[in-house]
């Protein structure tokens, strides 16, 4: 079992960052590709970025160039590093670990509770 914890959430301007965390207890974090998630009050969970044991990156569309994934293996650790944030990032902000089927799919085993990422215009 995989327990994940994200921090990190806020209100900011359009226009500023925010940075969120993933903390990770457990089954050893290094083994699973991990990925954020969010989700707009009425919209549908959707694929933000993951990032590969190994560090390789993938990101939506919508938030490349803006967005950045990392992790910190040695302290259990995942991140996302929001710049230029836009009203339409407002969302609930969620990690995941270990994709069943593609990485861009919301079919994670492991799940955090979320946070609230809120940008004002």
């Amino acid at each position: 079992q995989v327990q994940l914890v994200e921090s990190g959430g806020g209100l900011v301007q359009a226009g500023g960052s925010l940075n969120v965390s993933c903390a990770a207890s457990g089954r050893t974090f290094s083994d699973y590709t991990m990925g954020w998630f969010r989700q707009a009050p009425g919209k549908k969970r959707e694929f933000v970025a993951a990032i590969t044991w190994g560090g390789s990156r993938w990101y939506a569309d919508s938030v490349k160039g803006r967005f950045t994934i990392s992790r910190d293996n040695a302290k259990n650790t995942m991140y996302l590093q929001m710049n230029s944030l836009k009203p339409e990032d407002t969302a609930v902000y969620y990690c995941a670990g270990d994709p069943l089927y593609s990485i861009m799919s919301d079919q994670y085993t492991y799940w955090g509770q979320g946070t609230q990422v809120t940008v004002s215009s």
